[in-house]
């Protein structure tokens, strides 16, 4: 674990570098979330999977009650309905629910015989969280959600020729899905690589070169034309200002997170704890390649964070637990 802490908080460390040069404003109460992090990696990680485990049930029932919660009485947000306000803080459901609702699945899907009633059943619990996070809109987040009910399932006994079956039907399906996306969500897949939040972004990431323009210098992001720098674009603003040298070690510290999880998931402690890192796994996966493939204007923007760098106390406390849960999954 002393190793993967120690990416850990260099990723953390570089986010507070550049999130501090591009003038993020709620600088240092984030320090304070960040310690927070910690702590709960530290927390969950000590615990072990099998105690987390024990409560799977309740935290998805949990889970739901906290998604539904959200629509009801959460707080709107350029059109989205996402957060829910706690005092001065916003916490995004969500993000936070994810690595629970992965440790129910992975106990469901490994508990007993994995038949085709049982496996049609656990589609359909994984189908009511995805569907009310869709519904927020957050497009991406429900992306996250099922791949990781995917890495689970595929971790599973499950006979993968229904998995092929799902997934072609999946994709003729995917026009049908195409309209229910909200209009600006529509609008960002037309226009990939040629609206403006992806010109700037690319802009920002090919402009730093090897060593980048300097902290505090980086002109899309200090003139404020790349939008959501903090965040969705935290990518294109690292490489602006820290240059090639910079975006790689992030890719670099990234990797070797996702190197440590695949560890773990050799040297998991159950079949379930094996199928928890397996869907944790990919969709960090996931979420590093949709981030900088949208960074490069390669992808559309669907406002998904690079875990431990973009802005966020939601995403960040999502990450260290699920980070704590894994290393819990694994035998000491």
């Amino acid at each position: 674990m002393r190793s993967l802490l120690l990416v850990i908080l260099f990723l953390l460390s570089l986010s507070g570098v550049v999130l501090n040069s591009i003038g993020y404003v709620i600088f240092p109460w984030y320090f304070l979330l960040m310690i927070l992090g910690i702590g709960i990696f530290w927390f969950f990680s000590q615990i072990g999977f099998d105690v987390v485990s024990l409560f799977s049930k309740h935290l998805y029932i949990v889970s739901i009650f906290l998604l539904i919660l959200t629509i009801i009485i959460g707080q709107v947000t350029r059109g989205t309905v996402r957060w829910i306000q706690l005092g001065i803080f916003s916490l995004q459901p969500a993000e936070v629910v994810r690595p629970f609702l992965f440790v129910f699945f992975a106990n469901y899907l490994t508990s007993e015989k994995l038949t085709l009633k049982r496996s049609l059943k656990s589609v359909l619990l994984a189908i009511i969280p995805i569907f009310l996070i869709f519904v927020q809109p957050s497009l991406g987040v429900s992306i996250l959600t099922s791949v990781g009910f995917l890495g689970i399932l595929m971790a599973t006994s499950f006979n993968k020729k229904y998995l092929l079956i799902g997934l072609i039907i999946f994709a003729i399906s995917i026009p049908i899905i195409f309209q229910f996306l909200a209009p600006y969500q529509k609008e960002r897949i037309l226009t990939l690589g040629t609206n403006y939040n992806s010109i700037q972004s690319t802009i920002a990431a090919g402009s730093g070169g090897i060593f980048g323009r300097g902290l505090g210098h980086g002109i899309q992001t200090q003139l404020a034309f790349l939008p959501e720098k903090q965040t969705d674009f935290i990518f294109a603003a690292t490489s602006e200002e820290l240059g090639f040298l910079g975006a790689g070690l992030m890719l670099l510290a990234t990797g070797v997170i996702l190197f440590k999880l695949t560890e773990f998931m050799e040297n998991a402690v159950s079949p379930a704890g094996r199928a928890y890192i397996s869907g944790f796994f990919l969709t960090y996966l996931i979420q590093v390649f949709i981030h900088t493939g949208m960074n490069m204007g390669m992808l559309p923007v669907t406002g998904l964070p690079f875990p431990l760098v973009s802005a966020g106390g939601s995403s960040l406390l999502a990450t260290m637990i699920g980070l704590g849960i894994a290393v819990g999954a694994k035998k000491s």
